[in-house]
C-alpha cells in the first residue's frame, strides 16, 4: 500500500491525468460522443481484467469517470503500485479513442460525524448505509460497492445538540480547491479556519453549517 505523499508524487511524475482523493486515485475523461466512450470503457474493463484488477467506472453524461484502489483485509481502500500502472494504461487508452482528461473536475463527497465513541455507533451506520453492521473500517464506514459516500467518524469530547454534528468533506483536485473556496465564499459563505490548508480548509454557509474542503496535499 502506498502512502499519500508516495501517491501525489507519482501524479507529479507522469500521472497528470489522476488526482488523489479520500481512498481512491480518480480521473475524469470528456467525451462528446456516447459510443465512443463505451467503447473506452470496454478497452478500461478489459485491460483491468488482464492486469487482475477492478476498477470502478462510470459513464455519465458527456464523461467517464474512473476510480482505481485495492482492498486490503479490512475491507480499507489504498492506492497500490499495481492501480498506478493501470492508471498509466487507462490514460494511454484515452489517448487512443480520442478522450480528454479533465482532473480538475474530479470529485469525492465523504460524511463526517462527531462522535465520542465511534464503536458504539458505527455498526448502526454501517447497517443503515450498507445494508450490514460489518463494513467499518477503522473509524470509517465503507460500502464494498461504493452505492453511497464514505461515513468518517471524527473523534470529538461528549457533547449535546444543537451544536453541529454532521459536515460533508469534499475532496477536490488540489489545483481547483481556491477557486472553489472563492466561489462558496463570494455566494454567501465565510472561511472559518484555513490553518490545515491545502490539506482541508473549514467553510460555513450563512446559517453557520460547516464544510470541510480537502486536497490530497501535506497529509501522509
Amino acid at each position: 500500500m502506498l502512502s499519500n505523499r508516495e501517491v501525489v508524487a507519482a501524479i507529479a511524475d507522469g500521472l497528470g491525468d489522476w488526482r488523489k482523493l479520500a481512498q481512491p486515485l480518480a480521473a475524469r475523461f470528456r467525451t462528446a460522443d456516447t459510443v465512443a466512450a463505451a467503447a473506452f470503457v470496454g478497452a478500461v474493463a478489459g485491460a483491468a481484467a488482464a492486469a487482475g484488477r477492478q476498477p470502478e467506472i462510470r459513464l455519465g453524461y458527456g464523461a467517464v469517470d474512473v476510480a482505481l484502489s485495492t482492498a486490503d483485509e479490512s475491507g480499507g481502500r489504498w492506492v497500490t503500485a499495481a492501480d498506478l500502472d493501470l492508471a498509466r494504461t487507462v490514460s494511454e487508452l484515452a489517448r487512443e479513442h480520442r478522450l480528454t482528461a479533465v482532473p480538475g473536475e474530479v470529485t469525492q463527497v465523504e460524511l463526517a460525524l462527531d462522535t465520542a465513541d465511534h464503536t458504539a455507533v458505527a455498526p448502526f451506520w454501517s447497517a443503515l448505509l450498507t445494508g450490514e453492521p460489518g463494513h467499518v473500517v477503522g473509524d470509517t464506514v465503507l460500502d464494498p460497492t461504493n452505492r453511497v459516500p464514505s461515513l468518517w467518524f471524527q473523534g470529538t469530547d461528549p457533547h449535546a445538540a444543537p451544536r453541529q454534528r454532521w459536515h460533508a468533506d469534499l475532496w477536490l483536485a488540489p489545483e481547483v480547491a481556491e477557486d472553489r473556496i472563492a466561489a462558496a465564499v463570494a455566494a454567501g459563505g465565510t472561511v472559518v479556519d484555513a490553518s490545515g490548508a491545502p490539506s482541508f480548509t473549514v467553510l460555513a454557509d450563512p446559517d453557520g453549517n460547516k464544510v470541510c474542503v480537502c486536497t490530497a496535499l501535506d497529509r501522509d
